[in-house]
């Protein structure tokens, strides 16, 4: 059988080869079930990459990020990470990153109105609100991809999202909560970011679901949204601790870290709770070190930087050569496993 072309499998979704062409350039014109009919034929007759592969487009892209950083060491690992890789990649022909002051969709939106006319791809760190998936469609309707990173923006056109799952994550958590503390009596508390980060939605929900089955004897408190700021953090953590006694136990699963650990050493006891967080920067790994947290679930913010890059490649991309994509997992950090830190690039 000789090459596929793209009136074979325009045949067989039964569309014109034109719509095929449109769809697998990613042009606007082609409806998402005739989208999806133009993947799933090119899929079986082997004209798109096996999985974990990706096209990537056959000249240099135009990329831009859109990234609140705030008090997030994590976001500005994941810039970092953004930034080095296009530097090194031929097909990436620019790389803008546009700090955003915050998580508000006014905030996005303004963002969005700094992007290039010339620009092909957008990444995106975004809260799940209608503006926001609004504002997504409109992007995608132009003709320009569009990838989420972190946490997903759900019932969008984005063509991936980059990150780990975050349900496994949270529940991952719980587990080591549950092994830590044992038969124990006491209460656990809960720190979210944002409830509107879909990501931390996810998180929770998968932390409690897993803790409530496996240790129902533990009382999880009231969660509390930290607004992804330290000194917030720090006086909820401190009113936490100074009216729950019996308090064993705390799980943050975003920002505002620091504000955690500083109460926590402020206030005397004989034991510290037992202490999960997500992701490993030069903040978490002094506080592993130094025994003032006990866990870092980690999604590692090069790969996913590096891999937020290739996937915005591979939706520009028409048909040309292929580059493996990493399926990212959550990593388990402890004081005795801290990775090394990687050399600047």
């Amino acid at each position: 059988m000789g090459k596929t072309t793209i009136v074979d499998i325009g045949r067989k979704a039964g569309l014109s080869a034109a719509t095929v062409d449109r769809a697998l350039n990613g042009r606007p014109g082609v409806s998402p079930a005739n989208r999806q009919r133009v993947l799933q034929a090119a899929k079986e007759l082997g004209y798109l990459p096996s999985e974990g592969m990706v096209h990537l487009p056959s000249r240099p892209a135009h990329l831009e990020f859109l990234i609140p950083f705030g008090q997030n060491a994590f976001m500005r690992d994941i810039t970092n990470s953004i930034t080095e890789f296009a530097a090194r990649s031929p097909l990436v022909s620019t790389c803008n990153i546009i700090p955003l002051g915050g998580i508000d969709p006014e905030e996005f939106i303004r963002g969005l109105e700094a992007v290039s006319l010339r620009t092909e791809g957008i990444g995106i760190v975004a809260i799940d609100h209608p503006k926001i998936r609004h504002a997504i469609g409109q992007v995608v309707d132009s003709g320009v991809r569009v990838v989420t990173i972190a946490s997903d923006v759900l019932s969008t056109t984005r063509s991936a999202y980059v990150g780990v799952d975050n349900r496994i994550a949270g529940r991952t958590a719980a587990q080591l909560m549950g092994i830590a503390i044992g038969s124990n009596d006491g209460s656990v508390a809960l720190f979210v970011g944002s409830r509107a980060f879909h990501g931390h939605q996810e998180r929770e929900n998968g932390f409690s679901a897993l803790l409530k089955e496996q240790a129902p004897h533990l009382n999880i408190l009231s969660v509390e949204e930290t607004g992804e700021n330290r000194r917030r953090s720090r006086i909820l953590t401190s009113e936490i601790l100074n009216t729950n006694e019996d308090l064993i136990g705390i799980y943050c699963v975003g920002a505002g870290r620091k504000g955690i650990v500083d109460a926590v050493q402020a206030k005397a006891r004989s034991r510290r709770p037992f202490i999960v967080m997500h992701d490993l920067t030069d903040s978490s790994r002094h506080w592993l070190a130094n025994d003032l947290i006990d866990v870092v679930i980690d999604q590692n913010a090069r790969t996913v930087g590096e891999q937020a890059v290739v996937h915005l490649l591979g939706s520009i991309a028409t048909r040309s050569q292929v580059l493996p994509f990493k399926v990212i997992e959550p990593r388990i950090i402890l004081r005795e496993n801290i990775p090394s830190r990687r050399p600047s690039s």
